[in-house]
Order: C-alpha cells, then sequence, then structure tokens
C-alpha cells in the first residue's frame, strides 16, 4: 500500500564544524507511523545529488547506530536519511518485513521531495535484516533507484539465526552435539510455535524480481552472524536469473557483519560505543567502495555484474522443516503424559507408588528443562551457553543428569511394578499407563533432542 508522505514540522537545518549540514525530519511511514530521522548533506553542495535511505538491522535500531554511513555517504555529495526505526509494529515476537519496506519507502519520497536531490537517483542501504526490506522496498516501487546491501542473508531468518547462533556456540567452545540440537529439534520448536518471527520469510522470489535495479551486495569476510559464502552465491545466482546486468558481488577486508573494522568477526576495532559497545570503525575503503558505485549509478553508468571470490566459510547452514508440528506436539504429549500422575494423586486415584512418583517429577522436569535450555539461547544469544563445560553448557549438563534421573526412576518403576503384583483395574491402568507411555517415548526424544550426546 502506498504511503502518503507528510512532512510533520518544518525542518531545521544545523551543522556541527564537520562540513555536514544536519536537518531533523519527522514524517509519517507504514500504517500512518510517525517517524523521526535526520537529513545530511554535504555543506555548500551545489547541483542536484543523488540520495540515500538507510535501513538497519534487527532490533530496535536508533539512527546513531548507523551514523558512520551516514556520514561517510553525506561526505561523498549523497544526501542521506537515517531515522529511528519502529517500535510500533515490531517487537521481539514480530516481524513485518513489509511495513518496514513502507517506511523505506516513505523515506525514499521525503527525499525525492527536497531541493537538491536529483528524484530519479534516490536509493536504499540496507543492513543484515535490512538485506530483506530494502530488496522488498524496491521490488515494490520504482521509485528505488538502486540498492546497497551489507551482511544481507540469502537465507529466510530462522536459518539464518540458527547459523549465527552455531557459529558463535563454536567460538565459545561448545561442541557439535550441542550445535546440532540448537540447529535441529529446538529451531524447529521455535519456528513450529511461531516463536521466531518471519521464520519462514524467503527472500529468494524479490531478489528474482529485481530485474532493472542495480545491487551492490557486499559482506564483511569475517562475517559471523550471516553466511557470506552461501548468502552471496544465493544473491548472484537469483539475480541472474532476474536477468540483472548490475549486480555487484564483494567482500569487505577485515570487515565484520556490518563491515566496519574487525580481527576475527567476533570483536570490534575502533569506532563508537553503541549501548556500551564498540561499532567498529567504518574503513575508508569500504566507505569509497559504497560511494564511488552510487556515483557511478547516478551518473548512469552503473558498474556490470560481477563477482569477488567469496571468503571460506567454517560451519554450512542446516535446512529448518517448515511447518514441523511434531516438534511442539512430542513435548507437549511427554508433559501430559508425565502429569497424569501427580494429577491421578490429587483425585485419589488408581495407586500411589513413590518410584512412579519420581518418575513423573523428573520427567516433567527433564522435559520442561530441555526444551528451556535451547529456547533460552534463542531469546538471549549465545551467552546463554555460559559457562561452557566439557564443550557443552553447564545447564545443558544439569538436563542431562535429568535425562538420566528419568531412565533411572523409570527401572525403579517398573520394578516395584512386579513387587506390588497390582489388580489390573481400570484405575490402575488410567493412573499408570500415561506416565509409562511417556517414559517409554521420552528415550527417543531424548535422543532426538541431542539430551543423550
Amino acid at each position: 500500500m502506498a504511503t502518503t508522505l507528510l512532512l510533520l514540522a518544518a525542518p531545521v537545518a544545523y551543522a556541527r564544524g564537520d562540513g555536514l549540514v544536519r536537518q531533523e525530519v519527522t514524517f509519517r511511514g507504514g500504517g500512518g507511523l510517525v517517524l523521526h530521522g535526520t537529513v545530511l548533506s554535504k555543506d555548500g553542495a551545489s547541483g542536484p545529488e543523488p540520495g540515500i535511505v538507510l535501513v538497519g538491522g534487527s532490533g530496535s535500531g536508533p539512527r546513531e547506530e548507523y551514523r558512520q554511513e551516514a556520514e561517510a555517504f553525506a561526505r561523498a555529495g549523497i544526501t542521506t536519511l537515517d531515522f529511528d526505526k519502529r517500535t510500533v509494529g515490531y517487537s521481539l515476537l514480530h516481524r513485518d518485513f513489509g511495513l518496514l519496506a513502507d517506511d523505506a519507502l516513505a523515506g525514499v519520497r521525503l527525499l525525492q521531495s527536497r531541493s537538491g536531490v536529483n528524484p530519479h537517483q534516490v536509493g536504499l542501504w540496507g543492513f543484515s535484516e535490512g538485506g530483506w526490506v530494502a530488496p522488498l522496498a524496491a521490488a515494490r516501487s520504482t521509485d528505488v533507484a538502486f540498492i546497497v546491501t551489507i551482511g544481507g542473508s540469502g537465507y529466510d531468518p530462522l536459518r539464518t539465526e540458527t547459523w549465527n547462533l552455531s557459529t558463535h556456540l563454536h567460538h565459545r567452545g561448545v561442541g557439535g552435539p550441542f550445535r546440532r540440537t540448537i540447529s535441529g529439534p529446538a529451531a524447529q520448536f521455535m519456528g513450529s510455535t511461531g516463536l521466531f518471527p518471519a521464520a519462514g520469510y524467503d527472500p529468494l522470489p524479490v531478489l528474482e524480481q529485481l530485474h532493472r535495479t542495480p545491487v551492490l551486495a557486499l559482506w564483511g569476510d569475517h562475517d559471523t552472524q550471516v553466511p557470506p559464502q552461501e548468502s552471496a552465491q544465493i544473491f548472484r545466482e537469483a539475480l541472474a536469473r532476474a536477468g540483472n546486468r548490475h549486480a555487484v558481488i564483494r567482500f569487505v577486508a577485515d570487515g565484520a557483519h556490518n563491515g566496519h573494522r574487525t580481527s576475527d568477526g567476533f570483536d570490534r576495532i575502533g569506532g563508537p560505543l553503541f549501548h556500551g559497545k564498540k561499532l567498529g570503525e567504518l574503513t575508508p575503503r569500504h566507505a569509497q567502495t559504497m560511494t564511488s558505485w552510487v556515483h557511478a549509478v547516478a551518473a548512469g553508468h552503473p558498474p556490470t555484474s560481477s563477482a569477488a571470490p567469496a571468503p571460506g566459510q567454517a560451519l554450512v547452514t542446516t535446512p529448518i522443516p517448515g511447518h514441523a508440528r511434531y516438534a511442539w506436539l512430542a513435548p507437549t504429549l511427554l508433559l501430559l503424559g508425565f502429569a497424569a500422575y501427580p494429577v491421578g494423586a490429587l483425585l485419589r486415584r488408581g495407586p500411589v507408588l513413590r518410584p512412579v512418583r519420581w518418575l513423573a517429577g523428573f520427567g516433567l522436569l527433564a522435559v520442561v528443562a530441555t526444551v528451556a535450555c535451547s529456547i533460552a539461547v534463542f531469546v538471549a544469544g549465545d551467552g546463554a551457553a555460559a559457562p561452557v563445560v566439557w564443550s557443552r553448557p553447564a545447564s545443558w549438563l544439569v538436563v542431562q543428569a535429568l535425562a538420566v534421573a528419568v531412565v533411572v526412576s523409570a527401572g525403579a518403576s517398573a520394578a516395584a511394578l512386579r513387587r506390588q503384583r497390582l489388580t489390573s483395574t481400570w484405575a490402575v491402568w488410567l493412573r499408570l499407563a500415561p506416565v509409562g507411555l511417556a517414559a517409554v517415548g521420552f528415550v527417543p526424544w531424548a535422543v532426538w533432542w541431542g539430551v543423550a550426546a
């Protein structure tokens, strides 16, 4: 849906003595939401300039995070809109890339309306999540003259995030078994329950629509959050299928996920602090790569398609089955089975045996702890795996101990039942059958979830 551009307040220009003019602007994005931003331009610029709208990555995304890029584009004579990301209609559990694309297009129209900007040469810069949003916006509107992406993924968000987590867990010293849990059953659980927003968004159909829009797709050669080698291949092949003759694939030397300076992808060297963490320095070479490409496009000479050699990638991504209902159905049935025994005790139906009571209790704890320990990594990141003991999170050792307790108590329960020689009545069966079936089903489920590894 088209978004009507509306400036809500007269912009006020100011400068900091660094050769740039800044104007605070307020405009309406998707759904009429009021957005706030800063337009940066070169002081004393003459003639119509190209323009670019910065589309940030995931999270709250205040404009300050992208100040280095905004200033680099502006110093190069490219009028830049850097705006605060929406907080309405966007949250930890909800993503609407279409709504974010509407915000980006509203920003494009804002720059097109400004004197000193060539309305036919306004494009988008998209970082990380913006690597999904910027192409979507360009596919929806011919107003987008070009696209620059940095750290864009060729895969859906869930597959991308599992690779990100696996890579960071590997860096922490976590072994393969727990990483396979995260990229396998835990990821399927997150996707099937809807706990991971926009899990299955496929960027391929959008990329294949960009047959005329020039694209500069960049990745840091030390990107540890998006698989650079695989994503670059997907971008290249998809844009080639679209018939795009101006798709340039490049890699930023010593670049992290955001293209800024790093030694290994896990640190950031120099640059300002953002929320107490270094952003890393935007190197002059990286800035020059982007700005010179934009000027070539604006001059009517977009570079022809080419692809630089991709850097190595330590880990490969893992496909996540769609609609894996068994991922949440199995633990749900196990919980119901183990819970049936204490519920029966409250209702005073059937016999009460201490070993079976322990089995039900350990079973409930083991299932909940298995799922919770894995989900914590998706919610809080790889830091949730600390401390690491014997190549696995210490919390996972607790989960494995609970699983052993389930097996031991199941054996003790079976022995107690043989000793008791209970009369086979409906009350006995109704009380013992659910927990017995849950104990039997727990073993293959625990093996699949990686608890037994």
